[in-house]
C-alpha cells in the first residue's frame, strides 16, 4: 500500500505543468519618470521603423551612441545594447592646442613632405609625463637613454639625406610663397627620382630645385626659372638640365604656359587695378590669336601687356619696375611693346 501511494504522488508531481514565472514589464508612467543618463560626446540615435532597437532591461527605444567608447547605450537605464559600433562622429579640424586635446579621434594625414610619411613616432624631449606634469628625477635618466636608443635605431644614411632634401624643399617653397599642393607634388617627384636612382652625380639642391620647378609647371603655378634659381642658389644651367632630365625619365607631360597665368601676380606686385589686369588679358588674347606669342617667352609678353594696359588706363609704371618684377630685361619688354602695338593697331 505504501509503495502504491508513493507512485501516485510521483505521477501527480510529474503531471503538473510548470507555470512560467511572470516577468514584470515596466509601465509607461515609470518610463517617463526616469531621467536619461547623460553621456559625454553622445548623440541620440534615430531608429528606423524596420530596424528598431529596444533595451532588453527596460524596453526603452531611445538608445544613445557613445562615440568615445563606441557603444550604443540605453538612455534610461544605461544598459549596453551594442559595442564596437562604427564611429559616425565628425572628423574635427584643430586650430590650437586646446582643440587638439579635445579632438583625439583623428590621426594626422599621410604626407610625402616628411621622410617617413608622418607615420613614425618620436619621444618628446621634455621631461613631462602624459599629464604634462614634471617627471620624477629617478626616471629622467631612463627616458634619456631610451631617447638616445631610438635616435640610433632610426638613424640611416638614406633617411637622413631624404629628410634633408625635403626640408630644403619646404624652405624653398616657403620663400616663394607656394601652396601646399605644389610642395606635395614636388616631394612626390623627388621621392620618385630617388626610387629610380636618378639623383646620382647630382647635388641635392639641384634636384630639389628642379623638382620644385617641375611641380610649379605641373600644378600651373606660374613661377619662372629665375625665381627658383634665386631661392635655391644653384646655377640656372644645372637646374634647367636636371629639369629636362627628370621630365624625360619620369615621363611627365607638362601643360603649356600661357602669358595670362603671370598677369595676376605681376599686376598685384605692381599695385595695378582690376581694369588694367582685364585689359592686359584682352591684349594677350588678341596677340595669341594673331600668332604674336609663339616665338617669345610668356613672361616678356605678360610684362609688355601690363605695361601697355597701364598706359591706356593712365596707371603707367616705369619700365625698370616692370622688368624687375617680371624678371626680364627692359629691351625685351620694349621689343614686345612695339610688336603688339603695331600689329594690334594700338594708339
Amino acid at each position: 500500500m505504501k509503495t502504491k501511494n508513493k507512485l501516485k504522488t510521483i505521477e501527480s508531481k510529474t503531471n503538473k505543468t510548470t507555470k512560467p514565472k511572470a516577468t514584470r514589464t515596466p509601465k509607461k508612467d515609470e518610463k517617463n519618470q526616469k531621467e536619461s543618463i547623460p553621456i559625454e560626446n553622445g548623440d541620440i540615435m534615430e531608429n528606423n521603423d524596420k530596424n528598431e532597437l529596444s533595451c532588453l532591461e527596460c524596453g526603452s527605444t531611445k538608445p544613445i551612441i557613445d562615440h568615445k567608447r563606441k557603444e550604443i547605450v540605453c538612455g534610461f537605464c544605461g544598459f549596453v545594447m551594442d559595442y564596437n559600433s562604427e564611429d559616425m562622429g565628425h572628423e574635427w579640424g584643430t586650430f590650437d592646442h586646446e582643440q587638439r586635446d579635445k579632438c583625439t579621434s583623428g590621426d594626422a594625414p599621410i604626407t610625402d613632405t616628411i621622410n617617413d610619411n608622418g607615420l613614425s613616432t618620436m619621444m618628446d624631449g621634455s621631461n613631462k609625463d602624459i599629464y604634462r606634469e614634471n617627471m620624477p628625477a629617478r626616471n629622467r635618466a631612463q627616458w634619456y637613454r631610451l631617447r638616445k636608443l631610438q635616435r640610433q635605431i632610426s638613424r640611416n644614411g638614406d633617411t637622413e639625406s631624404l629628410a634633408f632634401a625635403l626640408s630644403k624643399l619646404g624652405l624653398y617653397s616657403s620663400r616663394l610663397g607656394l601652396p601646399r599642393s605644389v610642395r606635395e607634388s614636388a616631394s612626390t617627384i623627388y621621392i620618385n627620382a630617388v626610387e629610380n636612382n636618378l639623383i646620382r652625380d647630382r647635388s641635392i639642391e639641384e634636384v630639389v630645385a628642379a623638382s620644385l620647378y617641375l611641380a610649379c609647371r605641373r600644378c600651373q603655378e606660374p613661377r619662372t626659372l629665375d625665381e627658383i634659381v634665386a631661392v635655391s642658389r644653384v646655377s640656372k644651367k644645372e637646374v634647367g638640365r636636371t629639369f629636362r632630365f627628370l621630365t624625360r625619365e619620369l615621363h611627365i607631360i607638362l601643360p603649356s604656359i600661357s602669358p595670362i597665368d603671370y598677369v595676376p601676380r605681376f599686376s598685384s606686385e605692381l599695385n595695378l587695378s582690376d581694369n588694367v589686369q582685364s585689359t592686359a588679358i584682352e591684349i594677350i588674347n588678341e596677340a595669341i590669336q594673331n600668332g604674336l606669342t609663339i616665338r617669345y617667352g610668356p613672361t616678356g609678353v605678360a610684362a609688355a601687356a601690363l605695361y601697355i594696359a597701364g598706359l591706356l588706363h593712365g596707371e603707367g609704371k616705369p619700365l625698370c619696375d616692370v622688368a624687375d618684377i617680371a624678371g626680364v630685361t627692359e629691351v625685351t619688354i620694349r621689343n614686345r611693346f612695339h610688336e603688339i602695338t603695331e600689329h594690334l593697331l594700338l594708339d
